[in-house]
């Protein structure tokens, strides 16, 4: 073989090889909760090898299949930076890994229950756990639905501060690799700003908001007694649940079609010929017969309530679906965004429901109703609604959304569990 054949083959083994210079480094998550796991999963789509560090190693169904889980000694040996993804009052376990840890990336992601819930930031109290480490508060304004949606459905911007320049910016270069914006806040003195960021619901809108409830609580009130005085006008999931819980915005979009549908309906009706013949033909049956028909307060107040229930639940209903839209919610942070999807979207779901029940809700107790046995079109309705609102309302009740809650944060039921976990973390750190 010549030496310009050995060249040429030398060449294709090359361009055949794979480009490893931009491999990326391994990166450690302790905890795998939900955002633990959502984080993980878009490191890997990132092209990061993922290395979770759980309590227990025994791997779920969750997990995502590229990742790796260990104890936490052993998968922070295998990582320059970790990513904290507990809650705050969880941290004591990471004192025994404080040599193993001394001099690695420690990635705060805590958020808090309420704003300045600590005297210091949740990132500042990890810094005096292991002060050996290079702590980096990051990735507490985006939340796992962002990172499951792509972050199309709220703020792509993430905040970033810690006091090491060098590690700050490996965190960042993460960040950007993400599809994400980053944003340096300066040192870890601001974490407790950063943190207190997604609790803040709507600040510059708070007086605007607080001032128009109150003019129109007034003048609802001030109508309301003059019309009574006066009278009135006539006198994780399983599958098929995670597939629910990533169509429910198309699924929203769809109802907002047909609500507006139904309203546009109910404008045409009064001009409809039938409509107005049969009015018509009424007020002469009266006429030529000397008759009054006497006016019913009871239908008069429901068929009020019936039009001021369903204008309200209309104008939440079009509020949802342009937050929905990217170029709103993009400028919103998580829990904005949250509040009005979740509390408004509750609030939509009752004053539509309570719509529908002021109109025709006495059809429930009527037998003529049930021809064949076989309630109305109407009625069926009504059901799955109604059964949402129920189960809403015994879930706010605090015996029960305190567990849930503590469930969510990383509550176990087998504290033994947890006690043998712990003292496999401390066996193996020593």
């Amino acid at each position: 073989m010549t030496e310009k054949e050995m060249n040429k083959n030398s060449s294709n083994i090359m361009a055949l090889a794979p480009n490893t210079s931009n491999k990326k480094e391994t990166v450690c998550i302790f905890g795998t909760g939900d955002f633990g796991r959502a984080l993980g999963q878009k490191m890997i789509q990132s092209g990061y090898p993922i290395v979770f560090g759980s309590r227990s190693t025994q791997r779920s169904s969750l997990i995502p299949k590229d990742a790796k889980v260990m104890s936490h000694a052993e998968a922070a040996q295998k990582a320059s930076i970790i990513i904290i993804a507990i809650q705050r009052q969880n941290y004591n376990f990471l004192t025994p890994l404080a040599e193993i840890l001394h001099g690695k990336i420690l990635v705060d992601v805590s958020n808090n229950l309420k704003i300045n819930q600590y005297p210091e930031s949740n990132a500042e109290y990890l810094a005096q756990l292991v002060p050996g480490a290079k702590v980096v508060k990051a990735f507490n304004t985006v939340s796992a639905w962002a990172l499951q949606s792509g972050a199309l459905d709220a703020s792509r911007q993430v905040f970033v501060c810690g006091d090491d320049m060098e590690a700050k910016q490996r965190v960042m270069d993460i960040v950007r690799a993400l599809g994400l914006t980053p944003l340096d806040k300066g040192s870890l003195l601001a974490a407790q700003e950063i943190e207190n960021y997604p609790l803040q619901l709507f600040p510059m809108w708070k007086f605007p908001i607080l001032l128009s409830l109150g003019l129109t609580a007034f003048f609802f009130f001030y109508c309301l007694t003059h019309r009574l005085y006066r009278g009135t006008k006539y006198h994780r999931f399983p599958d098929w649940l995670d597939k629910w819980m990533l169509c429910r915005k198309q699924l929203g979009l769809v109802a907002l079609a047909f609500a507006s549908l139904h309203v546009l309906y109910t404008l045409v009706i009064p001009i409809r010929s039938f409509v107005r013949w049969k009015i018509s033909s009424r007020i002469i049956s009266l006429a030529l017969n000397n008759e009054t028909e006497p006016l019913n307060t009871t239908n008069a107040w429901l068929s009020d309530s019936y039009v001021a229930l369903g204008i309200l639940g209309f104008f939440l209903f079009v509020l949802l679906g342009i937050t929905s839209l990217p170029s709103v919610s993009n400028n919103v942070n998580w829990r904005e965004f949250r509040f009005v999807q979740s509390k408004l979207g509750y609030l939509t779901l009752t004053l539509c429901t309570a719509h529908t029940l002021v109109y025709g809700g006495k059809q429930f107790l009527n037998p003529s109703s049930y021809r064949w046995y076989l309630p109305s079109a109407y009625m069926l309705s009504l059901i799955i609604p109604c059964i949402v609102l129920v189960i809403k309302f015994f879930l706010i009740f605090p015996c029960l959304d305190k567990p849930l809650t503590q469930i969510r944060q990383g509550w176990e039921r087998n504290p033994q569990y947890s006690e043998q976990s712990n003292y496999i973390i401390n066996k193996s750190a020593v």
